[in-house]
């Protein structure tokens, strides 16, 4: 298994992290899931740019890489939702996209196709990402007592920027989603 790969598969880990201390009551819990949020985006542009300098990009690496995204943001969501951050909805529509996305992946892998992510698909993960930064940075401004009680600026953007925030990005996620299931579609097909 190649470096590339193996930072890939450290996201699981980190993602694990991320999860429990997200939803653990201890002091600074929240700053530390954001930190750990961070390193873990980080890995996922390292383990692509890896791949692609030293000319290792693998079948693995195309199937894992946005495999583990689809992990690491669906586990945020989820553990957003709790926490009143992000609603229900919105989480359930991320999640659903990407087990759509996930089954296409292994019908092609069936079939011998390799499905690699998208621009657009990286463009909705990187639009998931912001989302679930800008809550974790709020959580984390207010764990920190970034924000005095007199002026709680943190919880006007919660209350204005957050709700607009996640609409981009379910629309960018189920438009991403239904865009690829149509050029893909033929994988699918009842004939094939």
């Amino acid at each position: 298994m190649n470096w590339a790969n193996r930072i890939t598969l450290s996201r699981l880990g980190l993602t694990v992290l991320f999860v429990i201390a997200l939803n653990s009551s201890w002091q600074y819990a929240r700053t530390t899931a954001l930190v750990i949020f961070l390193i873990a985006g980080l890995t996922d542009f390292i383990d692509g740019e890896i791949a692609r300098r030293y000319g290792i990009v693998t079948n693995f690496g195309k199937l894992m890489d946005p495999l583990v995204d689809k992990i690491m943001v669906a586990a945020a969501f989820i553990s957003l939702v709790p926490l009143k951050a992000v609603p229900a909805w919105a989480a359930t529509a991320v999640v659903a996209r990407d087990f759509l996305i996930t089954g296409l992946r292994l019908m092609a892998t069936a079939k011998g196709r390799i499905l690699p992510a998208e621009s657009l698909g990286k463009q909705k993960t990187s639009w998931q990402v912001i989302t679930v930064i800008f809550f974790l940075g709020l959580f984390s401004a207010s764990e920190l007592r970034f924000a005095s009680e007199e002026s709680i600026w943190w919880l006007r953007a919660w209350n204005q920027a957050g709700p607009i925030l996640v609409w981009i990005t379910v629309a960018l996620t189920l438009y991403s989603g239904i865009g690829y299931v149509w050029r893909n579609r033929e994988i699918i097909s009842p004939d094939q």
